[in-house]
């Protein structure tokens, strides 16, 4: 077990504390303290912990610094936390730990972001910019800078969703940035695609999330709000693009695109229609279901990435119940199995002697042909044969 040196952030501990016991350090906001007792009525404090890549709950027992702590510290505090992290039957735990208050550049640290989970929002930003760059129908691209313009800020520091998958500060951008790197190859392999029109509607499938699961400038506690409680993000994103449309209608720019076909309100209506169906089906939310090439496409780029994000971070801190078996994550439906290792591609310019085409077989004169149906026929019927090493689960 090492000693704690640089913090560590919330993902990176559950994930090496999940094969061994470490001693770690984590700065992180306190999203809530709750006074609990046991089942004997001894009293304890629940800590639920955040930074910009997860959260984590730890506990407080009578008689330990965590339970004297939280007399003196409040939510949205920020802290650093040090012990002895390892996972259990019952999830990650921490053995010994101790908290104190960040100060102001620890804390400023924090918040401009810190590792790798930095450096890859930063990427997946630009690269949302690039993209919006290259398109070319000018209603859809005005639509697209003004809304990075006026909410790019806001759209760094919201979340994909409240839990499961990209459930951190700045999470819809790392969505929307590989929905887009997706949606873009399948334009590729279905040139009949708008791809303007798809690009866009990645963009702005989910805006309505800036008003549902924005983190605040200084935070990384999700606040709830009412417009998100009471309409949701697609009624929200709906608003917003009506919002942006009408107006760009105002601007001097839209004058030259009133002779453009497809027209304008062909165009909104479009880009309405990914918004509204892009959850699929009425019973997840959507008020109309997809009717749209561009919509269906949509549609199953967003459930791909939601779902491998959530299995690829399950196999790094969930445990295994058995070997290559992880234990659920919900809410995919059953429990993770590890994938099957890729064989790496040749690079460019080798021909490596398993890639080279196998000579073509002889060809069979009349009499071979008819003495190896002779063979077989004095053979095993197939019912008796040994199937071990056959590829058959079972016998004949």
């Amino acid at each position: 077990m090492t000693k704690a040196q640089d913090p560590l952030t919330i993902p990176d501990i559950k994930t090496q504390c999940a094969s061994e016991a470490l001693y770690a350090k984590v700065h992180a906001q306190i999203e809530s303290i709750q006074q609990k007792q046991t089942k004997t009525g001894k009293p304890y404090y629940e800590y639920t912990l955040r930074d910009a890549a997860g959260a984590v709950t730890l506990k407080a027992w009578q008689d330990t610094a965590g339970f004297v702590a939280a007399e003196k510290l409040a939510p949205d505090d920020f802290v650093v936390v040090t012990g002895e992290w390892s996972t259990s039957q019952y999830g990650v735990e921490c053995k010994d730990w101790t908290i104190h208050e960040l100060d102001r550049a620890a804390i400023e640290t924090l918040l401009a972001g810190t590792g790798d989970l930095k450096i890859k929002q930063d990427e997946d930003w630009q690269e949302i910019i690039a993209f919006m760059k290259e398109v070319v129908d000018p209603r859809l691209n005005a639509m697209a800078q003004r809304f990075i313009a006026d909410y790019g800020d806001r759209f760094r520091r919201t979340a994909a969703a409240r839990k499961n998958h990209h459930a951190r500060r700045g999470g819809l951008v790392e969505h929307v940035a590989q929905m887009m790197r997706t949606a873009d190859k399948v334009c590729d392999a279905y040139p009949r695609l708008n791809r303007d029109l798809l690009l866009v509607g990645v963009l702005f499938h989910d805006c309505g999330k800036l008003w549902e699961n924005s983190f605040p400038e200084a935070g990384f506690s999700m606040p709830f709000s009412l417009s998100g409680e009471l309409l949701g993000h697609i009624p929200i994103g709906l608003e917003v693009v009506n919002k942006i449309w009408r107006g760009l209608m105002e601007s001097e720019e839209a004058e030259a695109w009133k002779g453009i076909s497809p027209s304008n309100e062909d165009v909104r209506l479009h880009l309405l229609h990914l918004i509204g169906s892009h959850h699929g089906s009425h019973e997840f939310g959507s008020p109309v279901l997809p009717r749209t090439p561009e919509a269906i496409a949509l549609h199953h780029v967003d459930n791909i990435d939601a779902k491998l994000e959530m299995m690829f971070a399950g196999y790094a801190a969930t445990p295994q119940i058995a070997p290559g078996i992880y234990d659920r994550v919900f809410p995919l439906p059953g429990h993770l199995v590890e994938p099957l290792e890729s064989i790496p591609r040749p690079a460019a310019g080798d021909s490596p002697s398993a890639s080279e085409p196998e000579p073509a077989p002889a060809v069979e004169t009349p009499e071979e042909a008819k003495t190896a149906l002779a063979d077989d026929s004095e053979q095993d019927p197939p019912e008796s044969r040994s199937t071990e090493g056959n590829g058959w689960l079972f016998g004949g």
